[in-house]
Parts: C-alpha cells; sequence; structure tokens
C-alpha cells in the first residue's frame, strides 16, 4: 500500500512517518518513494510511504504506529492518503479518527470497501 501525507510540511511529515514505521518489526517493509517530477521541477519528490504488512498482524501493528504518530505534537494538521494497489484510496484526518477506529478504517481501505465517514474509495481520477 502507499500511503500520501497532506498537510503541514508534506515532505518532511512523509520522511517522519517512514522513519516511524520503519521501527515496526510487523512491516516487512517501508519505502520512502515519490512521484514524477512536475513541469519545472528538477527530480521527483519524495512525499508517499510504500508500505507492505507481513503476514498475522501487520494491519494491526500499522493501525497501532499510525495512532501513535498521528497523537505525536503537531501531528493534528496531517492527513494520510492511503491507496491499495488497486487504485483505491481512503483519507484518514488526524483530527477526525478516534483511535480506536482507526484499525477499523485500514481493514475496510484494504478490502476494498468504502468505510463509513471517509473520503470515497475508488481509483484517482487524474
Amino acid at each position: 500500500m502507499h500511503i500520501s501525507v497532506t498537510g503541514g510540511e508534506t515532505v518532511a511529515e512523509a520522511e517522519s512517518l517512514t522513519d516511524w514505521l520503519r521501527g515496526e518489526p510487523g512491516l516487512t517493509r517501508v519505502a520512502l518513494t515519490g512521484r514524477p517530477p512536475l513541469t519545472g521541477e528538477m527530480g521527483s519528490v519524495l512525499d508517499t510511504v510504500t508500505v507492505a504488512l507481513g503476514a498475522g498482524g501487520g494491519l494491526s501493528v500499522l493501525a497501532s504506529s499510525l495512532r501513535t504518530w498521528f497523537a505525536q505534537p503537531r501531528r493534528s494538521d496531517v492527513r494520510v492518503k492511503i491507496r491499495r494497489i488497486d487504485g483505491g484510496t481512503v483519507e484518514i484526518d488526524a483530527k477526525r479518527v478516534r483511535a480506536g477506529d482507526l484499525e477499523a478504517i485500514l481493514r475496510t481501505a484494504l478490502e476494498g470497501q468504502e468505510p463509513e465517514g471517509q473520503a470515497p474509495s475508488g481509483p484517482e481520477q487524474g
């Protein structure tokens, strides 16, 4: 899955989240990746975290880790957009998500269903 961070300082927040998730043993691969450069940009912008969930509880580990990362100071204005391999997305707003709901939202997003109260899931229009 791919996690894009918006709000605040996007690249710095993506770097912070990547470092944070790399410390979780239940996540098999965590990498900072980017989008192709826009017209006039010299290179790609590393603003996306790519995460591979390990078997046996990887989703719970990710939910717990995101919950803790969101709770840190300066994270209240951050939103993350999680994109599945098939292109479906869900957005999570650190201000609006309750800690106990995060795992259910992630599970629903990964299963390809639209979680109640969250942004629509489906391929991004580009």
